[in-house]
């Protein structure tokens, strides 16, 4: 590969910083959406001080005792962070904070509808006196509209994005099994940022960014919801059965595992017939040769597909699958996710530190090679870097006192 022009032949190239190095970012975050957009910030090198409560902080703190002792929840969207323990109802507390955000790229909340406002923290107020400033309100439903008071938790926001009514089986919608609008918002939150700082880049000015849960969840389905809006018909509930697409399910094998296999075209449903069914008449076969017709026939194809794996062990027939050609996975517990030869191949396990220890945790999933790895740092416990960021917007050690007498600071 050749040289870039301005590096000496006889040099190594230099590694490149991570992408948010020298960024600051305030955070008065609670819950999984603000606290994992964050999260990604500093894992890209920002600096990320975290706001909290001085009454227990961030109330994700207190959901289970999982991890160690601390919660899973938290654990998982927090590393890397400086907390800092106020309580912003005290005018003293909201001082420190504006005084951070002076100095901070960007400022991110997720409090109640109208609680930033109040506390004059929310975006339109903090860009209108800091135009370089980035500022990110995460709500549930918006600002305005009739839903915009409305309390907005992950499931209650699964339901009235539809979520739930394509999640299940025929009989039982579900809600999904990871907080999906959450983490939706939490990562349009975070891409925002990006195209913020983007953009401050070329104009050198900042300016509000807005992200909802039931926004960012209702693109995410973009596909039964353009299928229902423009074919008449919502995608039926299948459980772990594609809707429109067979054979495409989880099949139980002699050993009491489960295989899932995808057929996406005829000419894998011919392989499948030959090289794993063994009859190859069904890949001619007019009620199976194409997918509309093994749909039309689900149960039939379904049985077919059963019958032949249910006497091989999981390994012979995933290995079969894969002779033949055939997308297919094991359908795998946590457990087994976290024992998963492929990120071990890949080595995207590292340890970070917290109030409990080391805790195992995965690399994020942007890479960027010839760069930096990830910052993947400690977990804080409530209140730990609070003396330090004090003191670094000026309070001396008679006031931190006092906010910490007053219970102002914790």
């Amino acid at each position: 590969m050749d040289q870039p022009m301005d590096q000496p032949m006889d040099q190594p190239v230099r590694q490149q910083p991570l992408p948010l190095e020298g960024i600051t970012v305030v955070a008065v975050e609670q819950a999984v959406s603000a606290p994992f957009a964050t999260r990604q910030l500093a894992d890209l090198g920002a600096r990320v001080i975290k706001v909290e409560r001085v009454d227990g902080g961030d109330f994700a703190r207190g959901y289970d005792t999982a991890a160690r002792g601390l919660a899973s929840h938290f654990v998982w969207c927090n590393r890397g962070k400086e907390s800092l323990a106020l309580d912003l109802k005290d005018p003293r507390g909201l001082d420190v904070v504006r005084r951070l955000v002076a100095d901070a790229d960007v400022f991110v909340q997720n409090l109640a509808h109208g609680a930033a406002a109040r506390l004059g923290l929310d975006a339109a107020t903090l860009c209108a006196t800091h135009p370089r400033l980035i500022a990110v309100d995460i709500s549930g439903y918006g600002g305005s509209g009739p839903y915009a008071d409305k309390r907005a938790y992950d499931m209650l926001v699964q339901c009235e994005a539809g979520l739930v009514s394509v999640t299940g089986t025929p009989e039982q919608p579900v809600k999904a099994g990871i907080p999906a609008a959450d983490i939706a918002a939490a990562m349009y939150a975070f891409s925002g940022v990006l195209a913020a700082l983007v953009r401050r880049g070329t104009t050198g000015r900042g300016g509000p960014v807005e992200v909802s849960m039931l926004e960012a969840l209702a693109e995410w389905l973009g596909h039964p919801l353009h299928h229902a809006m423009h074919g008449g018909e919502p995608p039926a509930r299948t459980g772990l059965a594609h809707a429109v697409i067979a054979p495409y399910d989880a099949y139980p094998t002699a050993d009491g595992g489960r295989v899932l296999l995808s057929v996406q075209n005829d000419r894998e449903w011919r392989r499948l017939a030959e090289q794993v069914i063994g009859r190859p008449s069904l890949a001619t076969d007019p009620a199976y040769a194409t997918n509309a017709a093994r749909v039309a026939h689900r149960e039939r194809t379904d049985a077919l597909v059963a019958e032949a794996l249910r006497v091989l062990g999981t390994g012979e027939a995933l290995a079969r699958l894969e002779r033949a050609g055939i997308a297919c996975a094991l359908l795998r517990d946590l457990h087994e996710l976290a024992e998963h030869p492929q990120l071990a191949a890949r080595g995207r396990w590292r340890q970070v530190g917290s109030p409990a220890g080391p805790l195992k945790a995965l690399l994020p999933p942007i890479t960027l090679p010839g760069g930096g790895e990830a910052r993947m740092g400690d977990v804080p416990a409530l209140g730990q870097h609070t003396g330090a960021l004090l003191r670094a917007v000026g309070m001396t050690d008679d006031e931190i006192a006092a906010l910490r007498r007053d219970g102002v600071a914790a």
